[in-house]
């Protein structure tokens, strides 16, 4: 059965989506102020607000009058809406609204809570405007540039004791070791407030709060201004195909159900059932509709988030893996990419769809869902899997040359391309190391096979991501309740070495692998019969910027081998894989530069020239030499920071622009002062 709908049918739901995308385009416009918002005057205070539709009666209660659930109502203001102002109630009260409805009266949280002592705790009052962030003006990479790097929190951070979870301020002192690695954008794993302290993270029960294990709001706001300080996007990872399915407030929330139902956020019929739970919202509402936008914005706006992903989609546009579609999930997803787009246009809208589906891509415009990019399961599966296979005679390079030269809608950086995930690394599979050699991860086999498809990664055009401990060989499966082992990145600091290598390769650090950042890709030579791989990749073409890339997918070396190259001339080594000093059970195959000569051409190149390679190896080939070093401090271009370029600033202070403009904000300033004795004595040399 076909998994994939064609153009045909995806048109179709395309335009049922936009009908109802512009038949519910103002109904679903943001409703301002919906939960607890404080207000700041003589005197100060709360607004609460809620929706409750088929609620008689809404009052709020806390710690700021003793719990009375009688003594401050909310006014009914229409649509469903309750609110009520509340003087001198300030961040950090607990409160909980109590809702009486046809089915009684309850207690129930707010739905919009920004923070909660506990899944089954009290809301707590959060006032965002009180931070003060330290980095400011912070943007993420452009997507050709970006390295992810999947993380969980509770696992991630080393906790002092050893007991789990860790929190934001543990995971944030293993920042620097990401900015070392060469990484400038971290995915984390879901920080809404799930039940208990420990879970992946995909079982919301209070969508808008943070988890209390990990730590508060503002403990939060500091991992993501100190990854913002050490250029590193936080992106997050939103779940709106199912809630809970446990501690779930969200829950009959006004009393109101039908058929045994979940209520006003949920559907009632048989779109409710999921694999998690029959917790799926309900599209067809605004008001669900208007919250689920709102959420993303929040995340967005309230912690200066770089981008999020956004979890089975295929859940929110259809019901199953095989249908029938949901067109109002489908249009759903398009008028929260194009709020995305219009309130933040440089942050970045990922989703993880996993049905190699062209049109989750396409612009809303053009009837697509309208995201930047999506994890690509055409990539990992036939390169993860011809990596795992234990005999070389089975590996496909025509699978292989697939997963390289794929790409949506003719745009590469439309896929995030990996071969580890929290996915693919647990629900019965392992870690790469793990899976090739089953209890023995730190084995040869385990080191080449897994650094190779590493190297395949970040060689790709794609956006490459990593999950947290891939760089110095996680072993095992993940859990929720196993740490990451970080005296891992001491004893395999050399493969740590390799792929901060790759990764400075992969973001052209040098000024040598430019092609590593374009669009192009040649996979030009294909030796399904000796295990061997040649592509080339180019974004303008030339020296520093063409990059050939050849593999050896076999246990066997080759000397002598010949591939062809776009040009004739000196191809240098950037890197070789089988290098020793990554590890010292390495042959060090292959070192040498070439030179490739129009005498013998090759693989349809005008050029070729021969080499050696290891055993499962990358080399990675460019031409040309290292582009001089520079500062933008050096006003004058001399390749030194010192008094004449000062006295060349203060010559120009106040002019509009010019070479004195160092940070390029459009005036010669204090800030640029700044910045020139900040690099005072710089040399080129």
């Amino acid at each position: 059965m076909r998994t994939t709908p064609t153009v045909r049918s995806f048109s179709c739901l395309a335009a049922i989506a936009a009908a109802i995308f512009t038949s519910l385009a103002v109904a679903q416009s943001a409703r301002p102020g919906i939960g607890a918002t404080p207000y700041f005057g003589t005197p100060a205070g709360t607004t609460f607000r809620v929706w409750a539709p088929t609620a008689t009666a809404v009052r709020v209660a806390g710690t700021f009058n003793a719990w009375n659930m009688t003594s401050h109502p909310l006014v009914s203001d229409g649509d469903g809406y309750w609110s009520g102002d509340v003087n001198f109630v300030y961040a950090g009260t607990q409160y909980k609204f109590v809702v009486t409805g046809a089915a009684g009266t309850n207690w129930k949280n707010d739905a919009r809570a920004r923070q909660v002592t506990s899944s089954t705790g009290n809301s707590v009052v959060v006032n965002h405007a009180a931070y003060v962030w330290q980095t400011n003006g912070f943007q993420i990479a452009d997507w050709n540039k970006l390295v992810m790097y999947e993380l969980h929190i509770g696992t991630f951070g080393q906790t002092p004791d050893g007991v789990l979870p860790a929190n934001f301020d543990e995971a944030r002192t293993k920042l620097d070791h990401l900015a070392d690695l060469g990484v400038n954008a971290v995915q984390v794993m879901p920080i809404c407030e799930f039940p208990l302290g420990i879970s992946w993270g995909y079982n919301a029960s209070h969508p808008f709060a943070i988890e209390t294990a990990y730590g508060s709001p503002t403990d939060f706001k500091e991992f993501v201004d100190a990854a913002h300080a050490r250029g590193i996007a936080v992106l997050s990872d939103l779940v709106f195909s199912h809630f809970g399915p446990n501690d779930l407030d969200l829950w009959q929330y006004d009393g109101w159900s039908q058929n045994a139902g979940g209520g006003i956020y949920f559907f009632q019929d048989a779109r409710a059932v999921t694999p998690w739970g029959n917790t799926r919202p309900d599209y067809t509402r605004n008001e669900v509709r208007g919250y689920l936008r709102d959420n993303v914005l929040a995340w967005l706006d309230d912690y200066r988030l770089d981008g999020h992903r956004m979890d089975g989609t295929k859940y929110i546009r259809k019901v199953d893996q095989f249908g029938p579609d949901i067109p109002e999930g489908w249009s759903l997803l398009q008028w929260i990419n194009d709020s995305v787009d219009s309130a933040h246009p440089a942050k970045i809208s990922i989703c993880e769809d996993l049905d190699n589906n062209e049109w989750l891509t396409k612009t809303t415009g053009a009837g697509g869902a309208g995201f930047d990019s999506q994890w690509d399961a055409q990539f990992y599966w036939p390169v993860r899997s011809n990596l795992i296979t234990p005999n070389d005679g089975d590996r496909d390079m025509f699978a292989i040359r697939g997963a390289i030269q794929a790409a949506y809608n003719g745009d590469a950086f439309e896929r995030i391309i990996y071969t580890e995930s929290h996915d693919e690394v647990a629900n019965g599979q392992s870690r790469m190391p793990e899976a090739i050699w089953p209890g023995n991860a730190s084995s040869w086999y385990s080191k080449k096979r897994s650094t190779l498809g590493a190297a395949v990664v970040m060689t790709s055009a794609g956006i490459p991501m990593l999950f947290q401990g891939q760089e110095f060989l996680e072993d095992a499966w993940f859990q929720d309740t196993d740490p990451v082992d970080w005296s891992k990145d001491t004893t395999f600091a050399g493969i740590k070495a390799l792929y901060k290598d790759l990764i400075a390769l992969r973001k052209n650090d040098a000024g040598l692998t430019n092609g590593l950042l374009g669009q192009s890709t040649n996979v030009f030579h294909v030796n399904n019969s000796l295990k061997m791989l040649g592509f080339h990749r180019w974004m303008n073409g030339g020296e520093r910027d063409d990059v050939v890339v050849v593999m050896n997918f076999s246990t066997t070396p080759r000397t002598g081998y010949r591939v062809g190259f776009p040009r004739a001339g000196r191809w240098k080594v950037r890197f070789n894989s089988d290098w020793n000093g990554y590890d010292g059970s390495y042959a060090n195959t292959g070192t040498f530069d070439l030179d490739a000569t129009t005498a013998s051409p090759w693989d349809g190149l005008p050029a070729s020239g021969t080499f050696d390679i290891g055993a499962y190896t990358c080399v990675i080939f460019s031409q040309g030499d290292a582009p001089p070093v520079t500062n933008p401090a050096d006003v004058n271009s001399d390749g030194f920071v010192n008094a004449s370029d000062l006295t060349l600033l203060l010559g120009s202070w106040g002019a509009a622009k010019g070479p004195a403009d160092i940070n390029r904000d459009g005036s010669v300033n204090a800030s640029d002062l700044a910045l020139l004795l900040a690099a005072w004595g710089w040399s080129a040399l």
